[in-house]
């Protein structure tokens, strides 16, 4: 699948008739909503370079990591909302789709969550309490201002099966569904998604698809599943993300592609999922572009987004938002993930706050 606007190839930004540049925002304005997922020196106005392009660019947002358990609630009767209410005021005040993420997950959860005030494993009941009081206190917070939560954050295996974590192992299964019914509680109004990686798997995808059903049967308005898109050069393939998104529209939800990024970097493991807790050292060979990306290797990058944005605008119908993980690609984790130290050239825009070839191949699909 090679639609690719010729321009684009040699880096010329398509423009209005006004002659400005053309925007994501704009160019997608009959597709999906467009965004970025922010970090604290974005949303508080440090990084001023930052904000001008996600002000000029993007019409929805998330969190990186101001709304995880660790950091809004990382004690036990003591939640911190200084940083995700300046987050919500920022979208606020440039009227984005606001995105929260996310409630409920095995990563960056406090230990002290699953335990009491001994140090033992809570029973079943308790950690339900707990969840509770930390969904409706957040959600609650933010009711009629995030317009939609990432409720379950990544429960299901590559092989399809529920993953082990506290939450399955203390409370059962429905743990799964307690959190959406206490999401939709606390606000009504909000959509709630699950969100994943790997969904363009097979067995994986299979796996999800029986959760989300198994949810709808229970009563649960699941409104999207979340199509991470940490994706790289040779994987997933155009027909599978075609098919993914083919096969979880027909259970008659949206489906968006919530993080999206591209990591060109030679790989350390084979390993195609986005489990945060790998970590391989550093290696000259895992790190070969450390003073600029080679010109024929950008281009390969600018085709492969060129090649997905095609996939994505045919599914307009389907698809309701298109998130990059990351501004610039100096605020990429692909930078430090799962690889400390490696310089990665992952999004639309440079470390020079300027837009790349990547950018115009996406602006050259979507503006048509």
């Amino acid at each position: 699948m090679k639609i690719f606007n010729t321009l684009a190839m040699f880096g010329i930004l398509l423009t209005t008739g006004a002659g400005a540049q053309t925007t994501l925002k704009d160019a997608c304005k009959n597709d999906f909503l467009i965004g970025a997922a922010l970090n604290e020196s974005e949303f508080t106005g440090q990084n001023s370079n930052a904000v001008a392009i996600i002000k000029t660019q993007f019409n929805t947002i998330s969190p990186e990591n101001v709304l995880k358990w660790e950091s809004v609630h990382p004690r036990s009767g003591e939640f911190d909302f200084t940083a995700a209410d300046r987050y919500v005021e920022f979208g606020e005040k440039n009227k984005m789709f606001i995105i929260g993420h996310n409630l409920i997950w095995h990563n960056q959860t406090p230990r002290w969550v699953f335990q009491d005030d001994q140090g033992n494993p809570l029973g079943r009941d308790a950690l339900l309490a707990r969840m509770r009081e930390h969904i409706f206190t957040v959600v609650g917070r933010y009711k009629g201002k995030i317009n939609g939560w990432d409720v379950v954050n990544e429960a299901v295996n590559e092989d399809g099966t529920l993953r082990e974590s506290q939450w399955k192992k203390i409370i059962g299964e429905d743990y799964l569904l307690k959190a959406y019914q206490f999401a939709q509680e606390a606000d009504p109004a909000a959509e709630l998604y699950y969100n994943d990686f790997s969904l363009e798997n097979l067995p994986k995808q299979n796996g999800a698809i029986a959760l989300v059903k198994k949810l709808q049967a229970q009563g649960v308005p699941v409104a999207a599943v979340g199509l991470q898109g940490h994706y790289k050069m040779d994987w997933p393939t155009t027909n599978q993300v075609d098919e993914t998104i083919t096969a979880f529209s027909k259970l008659g939800i949206k489906v968006m592609i919530t993080e999206l990024d591209m990591d060109l970097l030679p790989a350390p493991t084979r390993n195609q999922g986005a489990e945060v807790a790998m970590n391989f050292a550093l290696q000259a060979k895992l790190n070969p572009y450390t003073n600029g990306l080679p010109d024929a290797v950008q281009q390969k990058l600018a085709q492969r987004y060129a090649d997905l944005f095609s996939v994505f605008v045919q599914h307009r119908d389907s698809i309701s938002r298109v998130t990059f993980w990351g501004v610039t690609d100096a605020d990429s984790w692909l930078n430090n993930w799962p690889v400390k130290g490696r310089t990665a050239y992952p999004l639309l825009f440079g470390r020079d706050y300027k837009p790349k070839s990547t950018f115009a191949a996406v602006i050259g699909v979507v503006h048509q």
